[in-house]
């Protein structure tokens, strides 16, 4: 529940951003006609976001066997490249409301309606289309449907409620930190995801296992069937296998893959927080 907490509320507060800074930039402007448009983008973008939700689960239910565990890899790896991008776009990007403001000057020249239309209908899709994908990902390793779900709704109620507070000037807090402070929890969801994806693989047989479990720290199931607080689905443990891709009995591969995405993540966030000037 924590894990899509965390991403649905990332999801839902840059989404309740983008709006506010689009509706801001019309008040200070006197374009408050366009606010209509807006709003009919919103509705637009997660009309498509529902849709997309019900294909996605309308494809993934049609697997069995073999298949599900190679269409489960696959998402999740997926999951992995839109984490990462995500996580990389804002490590470049630390003020997003100048450069949404900038693209929005640029679209009043060119067309009012449709420009903002296609601007704020796009960046809702791509984080509800996101969302369904992350969402989909986390239902898989987690084997439970409604956890996942309450997380979720708790996730997105919370960036709109902060989102929210803060354009309404009732609270301030410093954007760069709270995007490098949530990053790093994407970065540890992200490997997560990225050794059980190759576990799923490894299932299938298309990735060799080579050891099967390098280590196996999980504590015996108890008598009357529940797990131990320490066990990877025990309370304890389910929230440590959420937030920081905990695994008790992982092969050797799924160690090496999670290793590598942190070590791969920690140069490419490196290279891409730097100024421009520092590049060159």
């Amino acid at each position: 529940m924590l894990e899509s907490l965390i991403i649905t509320f990332r999801e839902a507060f840059e989404a309740a951003l983008i709006v506010g800074i689009v509706f801001g930039f019309l008040t200070k402007t006197g374009q408050t006609d366009l606010k209509r448009t807006v709003n009919i983008a919103i509705g637009s973008a997660v009309l498509g976001s529902l849709i997309i939700a019900w294909a996605f689960n309308a494809l993934a239910g049609g697997f069995e066997g073999k298949n599900e565990y190679i269409f489960e890899g696959i998402t999740m790896l997926v999951t992995v490249v839109f984490l990462t991008y995500m996580i990389v776009w804002y490590a470049k990007n630390t003020n997003i409301a100048a450069e949404l403001t900038q693209g929005l000057e640029k679209t009043q020249e060119e067309s009012k309606k449709t420009g903002i239309f296609m601007l704020v209908f796009f960046a809702i899709l791509r984080e509800g289309a996101e969302t369904v994908v992350f969402l989909n990902a986390i239902n898989q390793r987690s084997g439970s449907v409604w956890e996942p779900l309450l997380g979720a709704i708790i996730g997105i109620l919370i960036g709109i409620a902060l989102a929210y507070l803060l354009f309404k000037g009732a609270m301030r807090f410093n954007m760069k930190k709270f995007f490098n402070i949530t990053s790093i929890f994407l970065v540890l969801i992200a490997a997560g995801l990225t050794a059980h994806g190759v576990h799923e693989l490894q299932e299938a047989g298309w990735i060799p296992i080579i050891i099967e479990h390098v280590w196996d720290i999980n504590p015996a199931v108890l008598a009357d069937g529940s797990f131990p607080l320490l066990h990877e689905k025990g309370v304890i443990g389910s929230i440590f296998k959420s937030v920081l891709g905990y695994n008790g009995n992982p092969s050797l591969i799924e160690v090496l893959s999670y290793i590598a995405y942190l070590i791969a993540v920690y140069f490419i966030w490196n290279k891409a927080s730097k100024p421009a000037s520092a590049k060159a």
